[in-house]
Order: structure tokens, then C-alpha cells, then sequence
């Protein structure tokens, strides 16, 4: 088969719309209630596409629960399936919703895998141990407490509270995943709200565990991210970490991407201000 040939399989990319119908933070270039149009936009384009799946990469809202019942109908007019990951304004909703969020996207539990033509995605919780997603005095809040605090100290340019960690839990689990994939013959695609190369402010508080792993399997290909909205790529290993264009950002201009999975690379066709990059593995 020639390198040229069509593409296993499709699907789309969205990150950060965070919508909410409150007026635009105009300093930032943050315009909230017009993220329901520029989904609406690119649902349009992906319904006119041949897609196994279409993935939101987290903060689906700005704040304010119901913000989901303005945003989540507007994804009944895609025709592929619609598929969330949590990101951190996804939690910025009163204390009593805090544990209804993925229920809310419809997701099968805050991490999961799936598996379509033979690869292997790993959804990762990205906002498990954070000082806003645990509920009051559960464990993993106190933790991200102490990791917050111990990062400051040392002038982290990642210490902020908008930030998160993984717990070892859900750590050992990607592990596995990925170590099952390898034993299957499945190449692997992680896909998670935050950062965690290159380096950054908004990157993960453990992102270097995290880097480590991936950098250090043959089978996974790239990681697939959102949080940061001005995007960014890099490498590690043989992983391509992509960081999406947030859809939030200017009052008029979309950021969404289709991708399309080779035998030997993996294209990335930008629409909007979302750039198009090709992945060689």
C-alpha cells in the first residue's frame, strides 16, 4: 500500500468551547455565548465527512451546569458519535453537581478506552487530583493541596490552581492500557484535557511521569490535548503531543480539526485558526 493511500479511518477535534451566555472577556479575545455558533459551525463541516467519532477535548462550558443544556443539544445535530473528556470549567459548577459532570456529557466514567479499526484510545481524567473537581474532603483534594503548594515553593511555572495531576491509580491503569495495546499489535492515540509537552504553565503537575511513559512505548503515537487555547506540538520519544486552538477565543474565528489516521502518519487538517500538521510514525 502506498503511503498515499486513503486514510484507516477519520474522526474530529474540538477543544475548549467553553460556553457560557455571559459577555466576552474582550482583554483575553474570550467571547463565551458565541462558542454555540462555531460548534454548531463545525459539526456542519464534520457532518459533510466520513468520521468514526468526533471528540470534544474538555471545558465544553465555561460555568454554570446549565450551561450543558444550552451547549449539549446543539452535538444532537452531528451524525457521528459524540465523545467528551472532562476538563477543568467543566467542574465550574456548584459543589452538588461536581459528581453528575461526566454523566452529564454522557461519558462512560471520567477515564475510559475505546477501541476503533484496530487502535487504541486512552481518555485520561486529566482533573482527578485538583483543588476544584474532588468533591469537599475527599483525598485526591487535599493531594492536589500539598502538590500545588510544593510546586510553588520551588516556582514551577505550572503551579496554578487551573492545573491538575493524575491520581497512581488512574497512572497504573494508562500503563496497562498501554501495555495491552502493545500485547494486542494496537497502535495507541491518548487523549486528555491538559498539556504535558513541551513544557508549559498550563501543563500537568505530573507531566513528567506521564512524558516518561509515553516517550518510552513504541506503540503510542500521539497525545492529543486542549487547555492551552493558543495550541502548541512537540516530541518526545516517537509521541507527537498536539495541543488544539481553543474555540472560545475571537469573536468571529472557528478552531476545529479533522484527523485522518495512515498506515505510516497521521494528517491533521485545520479549519479556522487550527493549524494542519502531518505526524510521520
Amino acid at each position: 500500500m502506498s503511503s498515499s493511500a486513503s486514510p484507516l479511518f477519520r474522526f474530529g477535534v474540538i477543544a475548549d468551547p467553553q460556553y457560557a451566555a455571559i459577555a466576552p472577556h474582550v482583554a483575553m479575545d474570550r467571547y463565551y455565548a458565541n462558542s454555540l455558533a462555531k460548534v454548531a459551525a463545525a459539526i456542519e463541516v464534520f457532518n459533510d465527512w466520513e468520521l468514526s467519532f468526533v471528540m470534544t477535548l474538555g471545558d465544553v462550558i465555561d460555568r454554570s451546569f446549565s450551561s450543558f443544556d444550552d451547549i449539549l443539544p446543539v452535538y444532537e445535530k452531528l451524525r457521528h458519535e459524540a465523545l467528551f473528556l472532562l476538563g477543568n470549567h467543566d467542574f465550574s459548577v456548584s459543589a452538588g453537581h461536581l459528581s453528575e459532570v461526566a454523566a452529564r456529557l454522557g461519558m462512560p466514567s471520567p477515564y475510559y478506552s475505546f477501541l476503533r479499526h484496530g487502535w487504541r484510545f486512552i481518555v485520561l481524567d486529566g482533573n482527578e487530583v485538583s483543588i476544584f473537581a474532588p468533591p469537599e474532603g475527599h483525598h485526591h483534594r487535599a493531594l492536589a493541596a500539598r502538590m500545588l503548594a510544593e510546586l510553588q515553593a520551588k516556582g514551577a511555572r505550572n503551579a496554578h490552581r487551573w492545573n491538575a495531576a493524575l491520581s497512581d491509580e488512574q497512572f497504573a491503569w494508562l500503563g496497562d492500557e498501554i501495555a495491552k495495546a502493545a500485547e494486542a499489535g494496537e497502535k495507541v492515540i491518548v487523549m486528555n484535557h491538559y498539556p504535558i509537552h513541551p513544557p508549559s504553565e498550563h501543563g500537568m503537575w505530573d507531566s513528567e511521569r506521564i512524558v516518561e511513559l509515553l516517550a518510552s512505548t513504541s506503540n503510542v503515537v500521539a497525545y492529543l490535548n486542549g487547555h492551552d487555547h493558543v495550541g502548541n506540538y512537540g516530541m518526545a520519544g516517537a509521541c507527537h503531543f498536539v495541543n488544539f486552538k481553543g474555540v472560545v477565543d475571537t469573536e468571529t474565528e472557528n478552531a476545529f480539526a479533522i484527523v485522518e489516521v495512515y498506515t505510516d502518519r497521521i494528517e491533521i487538517r485545520g479549519f479556522g485558526r487550527e493549524v494542519s500538521r502531518t505526524l510521520a510514525y
